[in-house]
């Protein structure tokens, strides 16, 4: 597996982060980079702390986490939540998306949190199975879009 790391997305690898792309039969279950910068200036209350997901120093992946928020029932899920995870199609299967998550909860433990969320769309094909896999548990709820919502509990995994 490659070294995995989490950087801010700076002028120097800003093109590299947006040229991202999912495997074709992904794009309806995880939303563009491009989408996401957007989706972080239209929603400010979501406090997008946005990464480069890097492996062996290169933009591979991108997250994106509301951070810190005031959670609003239906609307805004918090206080941390993992937005968005996309790794590129080229580099998909070698655990990067894992080790992205594990850097994620690092990161957000480390910020006092006791729980990361999460959200997926239902059915074939989803990341649900992927999420499940690195300890996150269905919450029972639904955002107003269908999605499933998950919940990671940051005393019990993941870790590097």
């Amino acid at each position: 597996m490659p070294s995995v790391t989490l950087r801010e997305i700076g002028p120097d690898i800003e093109d590299a982060v947006r040229a991202l792309r999912v495997a074709p039969g992904q794009e309806g279950f995880v939303a563009s980079v491009e989408q996401s910068f957007v989706d972080a200036v239209d929603e400010p209350e979501g406090n997008a702390w946005m990464r480069a997901v890097l492996a062996d120093g290169i933009p591979a992946g991108f997250v994106m986490v509301a951070w810190d928020v005031v959670p609003v029932p239906g609307e805004m899920w918090g206080p941390y939540y993992l937005w968005r995870l996309l790794v590129d199609a080229r580099y998909q299967g070698r655990g990067i998306g894992a080790a992205a998550v594990a850097l994620v909860a690092e990161a957000v433990r480390a910020d006092g949190a006791d729980t990361l969320l999460t959200s997926c769309v239902p059915g074939e094909g989803s990341p649900q199975p992927f999420y499940e896999g690195l300890g996150f548990v269905p919450t029972g709820e639904l955002d107003p879009d269908g999605e499933v919502i998950l919940a990671l509990d940051l005393a019990t995994g993941p870790t590097r």
